[in-house]
């Protein structure tokens, strides 16, 4: 049994080892994450290649994706790294203080006095300590503890219900875009969007350095829930991450807004990832807890395509059994999935040729014995389409394209194939594809093959047509 929901993996001090790297393919991993929070642009530019290297020799596709650090929206540094706050203490946020105190800490940050007023509430340190703003004066926020704790150097600030307006892109970021074009980054994931125009932004620059990566919207301010809509509609892929959206909507309004983003991802042909501390408890123990386990197979019977691991794979003990363990429950969930999304699919309406000839594929492989399907692909969209509906039949993208087989890898339910046809000729192409997926294990004599193709071959968008295999037959037909 193949697994359809694809493994993201954060790559780190804990799996930039080549051994360690060569474990994490063989468990498993589609894609790998650049943080690039950390690290030079060269290390980057290394670790993507020789992770593509290893790759080639496994003869595995694997993509990269590339996750900006975003704004930063932090305290600066105490005098002895760390202080207790106390219930009732008062305390001083100064975008203006150098080193930190019991009575006040500087600030990353230095617009935020004039995004706050009295009566904001702010939440630190992933909302362990909370502050109730008694006053704006000038750079100074006079702030009394509602939830005290250790506050220690650099931790980050989030207001509940959002509204910081720190832009998504920082000029490091515009820097780093640049970096993420030069290694040919598959996907590139923008921090904290707030609209539409982030994305488009983002992709704006992106383009204009010469690349080619897909956008990954990462949902993470209260805004971003309001403007859901719109973020789909500039991005290719959102990734939930409920870290600091949990912080802003409050830790109970995850689960449900989890499920009605990947929904509404896949109503608009997106793709999603399931992200943040998904097996958490692997960064100090070789297996997740019961809790992990259901988090993860949840997130795979709502139809996410990837889930992700960060500090697991990128600084934990234990990288590559984190991947075998998700691994394990992606393929156990997948046996309990929902079809509810399947009806509603095919039930829509379809304005291009191309989709509506992946959906007539998908609807005779649920009601034929079809053993795999097999799109011809240049630019991947018609396994994209096919791969919406989550079907059973696996999905195998033909295509001779590098770019888009590397693309391929965060679909849900799609094998990316390295194919070049000898020739541009309709029939001789289908009988090199059904000796290709014969060769791969994927059919056998006898069995039933949907494929689809465009016409003229080699043309991208041009997908037009439908035919229905039995492994064996034309090569009968032809020695007759």
């Amino acid at each position: 049994m193949q697994r359809k929901t694809k493994i993201v993996a954060t790559l780190g001090p804990a799996s930039s080892d080549p051994e360690v790297l060569n474990r994490l393919l063989q468990a498993g991993v589609d894609v790998v994450r650049l943080n690039f929070s950390h690290g030079k642009p060269e290390d980057h530019i290394q670790l993507a290649e020789t992770v593509r290297a290893m790759a080639r020799a496994r003869g595995k596709t694997v993509g990269v994706l590339v996750d900006l650090q975003g704004p930063k929206i932090r305290i600066g540094k105490f005098e002895h790294g760390k202080i207790t706050l106390k219930n009732g203490d008062r305390f001083i946020l100064d975008s203006d203080c150098e080193l930190g105190s019991q009575e006040c800490v500087g600030l990353d940050y230095k617009e935020l006095p004039r995004d706050v007023n009295r009566g904001t509430t702010l939440l630190l340190d992933d909302g362990r300590i909370v502050m109730w703003v008694e006053e704006v004066n000038g750079n100074q926020i006079l702030c009394t503890v509602k939830q005290g704790g250790i506050l220690s150097n650099n931790k980050g600030i989030n207001r509940q219900g959002g509204g910081l307006s720190a832009a998504a892109l920082t000029e490091k970021d515009m820097e780093d875009i640049k970096t993420a074009a030069a290694l040919k980054a598959d996907y590139l994931a923008v921090s904290f969007p707030r609209d539409g125009a982030d994305m488009q932004l983002a992709r704006t620059l992106m383009q204009a350095s010469g690349g080619k990566s897909m956008l990954v919207a990462k949902i993470e301010r209260a805004e971003a829930i309001t403007n859901l809509e719109e973020i789909l509609d500039a991005s290719d892929a959102i990734m939930v991450a409920r870290g600091d959206l949990g912080v802003e909507v409050g830790d109970a309004a995850v689960p449900g807004l989890q499920k009605r983003m990947i929904r509404m991802a896949r109503e608009k042909n997106r793709l999603a990832i399931t992200a943040t501390q998904m097996m958490e408890s692997m960064i100090s123990s070789p297996i997740p807890t019961r809790a992990e386990v259901s988090d993860v197979a949840n997130a795979v019977i709502d139809g996410t395509d990837a889930v992700m691991l960060s500090a697991e794979t990128a600084a934990g003990q234990y990288p590559v059994e984190a991947v075998a363990a998700m691994d394990r429950v992606c393929l156990e969930a997948e046996k309990q999935e929902e079809s509810a999304f399947r009806k509603q699919r095919m039930a829509m309406q379809f304005e291009r040729v191309d989709e509506s000839v992946a959906m007539a594929a998908m609807y005779i492989a649920r009601h034929l014995q079809v053993k795999a399907i097999g799109a011809l692909t240049e630019s991947g969209s018609t396994a994209l389409w096919m791969s919406r509906v989550n079907p059973d039949v696996p999905i195998y993208a033909l295509t001779p394209r590098v770019d888009t087989r590397r693309k391929l890898t965060l679909f849900r339910g799609v094998y990316p194939v390295n194919f070049k046809p000898a020739t541009s000729e309709s029939e001789q192409v289908l009988l090199e594809a059904e000796d290709e997926m014969r060769r791969r294990g994927a059919v056998r004599d006898g069995d039933l093959i949907i494929f689809t193709i465009g016409e003229p071959i080699g043309k991208s968008g041009g997908t037009n047509t439908m035919k229905i295999v039995k492994v064996g037959e034309s090569r009968k037909t032809t020695k007759q």
